[in-house]
């Protein structure tokens, strides 16, 4: 009797949560439809849930195959080609090299982590901000005065980042993982 009121529990639970996330469908015809408010939507608007914090997900209307990760990458391009973009050449470049390599999944890891602290280091200094009108002349003397504040941030966010993935390179050259090519894993001799 405990496991069936467990599993009824768990698949209330399941439900309740199902219930909160916000589906998306895309059909063939490259169209976005939200569920929620029986809407055609386009890629600004999954923008705009994204920057409020909304949990959803695209599914296709045929197949209902996940297709959240692919409409995420859609933003990502749309962003990376207009404006400035957030990535350089090199870096991309990087992150390809990175796919397929014995180290991908440790990047990614490594990379939503740093990710993470860089949100937490923005949301800190957004709180300390909170409150305050600003005119461009006033948030360039608030601004002047957090430099060293923010030189403090980002020292310690680039120092934990450093530490971390020396501890990983310590760990697997410990465990007698080699991986040639690659920076601080030198073949053994």
């Amino acid at each position: 009797m405990v496991t069936a009121q467990r599993g009824k529990a768990a698949s209330s639970a399941e439900s309740a949560s199902a219930a909160q996330v916000r589906v998306l469908k895309k059909y063939p015809n490259r169209r976005l439809y939200d569920t929620q408010t029986s809407s055609y939507i386009t890629l600004a608007d999954v923008k705009k849930m994204v920057l409020d914090g909304q949990t959803f997900e695209v599914r296709d209307a045929k197949t209902s195959e996940d297709l959240t990760r692919s409409i995420l990458l859609q933003i990502i391009l749309e962003e990376e080609t207009g404006g400035v973009p957030m990535f350089s050449t090199s870096s991309l470049e990087q992150i390809i090299r990175f796919y397929g390599h014995a180290m991908q999944g440790v990047m990614g890891d490594y990379l939503e982590r740093n990710v993470k602290t860089f949100g937490e280091l923005q949301s800190r200094f957004t709180e300390q901000s909170k409150g305050l009108a600003f005119s461009p002349e006033l948030w360039t003397q608030f601004m002047g005065a957090q430099s060293p504040m923010l030189q403090g941030l980002m020292g310690g966010y680039v120092e934990q980042s450093k530490n971390l993935l020396t501890q990983m390179q310590e760990q697997m050259q410990q465990a007698g993982v080699i991986f040639p090519g690659m920076p601080g894993f030198p073949p053994k001799k």
